[in-house]
């Protein structure tokens, strides 16, 4: 069983489900994806309903540490994305 899900994946579902070329199925999930990519840059936090919540964190600068040397190295400020999911998507995977 495959866990990996790709975009050529989306874009088959698209096409087999909906009906539309496979190019009208690319092109939706892109702007799909952009949609989310620039939602996220503008507010740093995007709600899909019944699924979850993306958020833009940042990350300070911090001191870590290699395990196997113990040699110290600065990890730069960056930020993150999490994921918080909605109470109706958990309910669905605890099922």
């Amino acid at each position: 069983m495959r866990i990996n899900l790709t975009k050529k994946d989306l874009v088959n579902l698209v096409y087999m489900q909906i009906g539309y070329s496979k190019a009208i199925s690319e092109n939706l999930i892109d702007e799909y994806f952009s949609l989310i990519i620039s939602n996220l840059i503008k507010e740093n936090k995007l709600k899909i309903s019944n699924f979850g919540t993306f958020v833009v964190r940042e990350k300070k600068s911090r001191i870590g540490r290699n395990p196997k040397t113990k040699e110290e190295k600065k990890i730069s400020q960056r930020k993150v994305i999490l994921f918080r999911p909605s109470k109706e998507f958990k309910l669905f995977i605890n099922e």
